[in-house]
């Protein structure tokens, strides 16, 4: 199976926010849990497009758009990377890892030298893939009985021997 990352488009709305709930259910994260939300996702455009930042999703022939990813901007030079999603059937299939590279690649160019993100203990694969690419824990937060981790990653080139991954429990 091939992923097709591409631009989100707003014909893609309905399939974004579907593919946002099914992946937090998946995790137990739940709408009023103080982690749960989704005001951004019926302004994509506004939020990420139009204000220096980037929002991707990737598409399999036959399955329709099954992953995403996006850039907001925080500041002249830090993006926040969050929305990260894989569906279920499709984890484990490297598709994460590509909608990191994308979106890093992506931040590079729009000049951003900080990213910062987070995610929960229960998204043991997110927090595997921050940690794979190089992310480093900056602090956690109990809320609504779940603990948050937020990292952040420099896109500044650092000698390849110093690595900063995000610490678990």
């Amino acid at each position: 199976m091939t992923l097709l990352l591409r631009r989100y488009r707003w014909s893609d709305r309905e399939a974004v926010w579907e593919l946002h709930r099914t992946c937090l259910a998946q995790v137990g994260i739940t709408d009023g849990d103080g982690v749960y939300y989704e005001d951004d996702m019926p302004r994509i455009t506004q939020i990420y497009l139009a204000d220096r930042g980037e929002f991707l999703v990737g598409e399999i022939e036959g399955h329709g758009v099954v992953a995403m990813g996006g850039l907001r901007r925080i500041d002249d030079e830090t993006a926040e990377m969050c929305r990260l999603r894989v569906h279920p059937d499709f984890q484990r299939r490297g598709f994460g890892a590509r909608l990191i590279e994308a979106l890093e690649e992506s931040a590079r160019k729009l000049g951003y030298r900080l990213l910062r993100g987070d995610t929960t203990m229960r998204q043991g694969a997110a927090l595997e893939l921050y940690r794979k690419y190089g992310w480093r824990e900056v602090r956690r937060e109990e809320r609504g009985g779940l603990v948050v981790v937020y990292g952040e990653k420099s896109l500044i080139a650092q000698p390849v021997a110093v690595t900063h991954p995000v610490e678990t429990i």
